[in-house]
């Protein structure tokens, strides 16, 4: 099972601010979704081990 984690970004800070199975939600996401997100990252994670991440719009 896939296990997605929503990262935000607001200048030096980073907070995870979804973590879902819901492939479809997470990829949804925007920096809007999220007060003063600068940008969204995306880690996916598989049987404990991280399989890929990448930037959201």
């Amino acid at each position: 099972m896939k296990i997605y984690v929503v990262i935000s970004l607001q200048g030096e800070e980073m907070e995870n601010v979804f973590v879902s199975t819901d492939e479809e939600k997470a990829l949804s996401l925007t920096p809007a979704d999220f007060e003063g997100s600068d940008a969204l990252f995306v880690e996916v994670w598989e049987d404990g081990g991280k399989i890929d991440d990448f930037r959201l719009q």
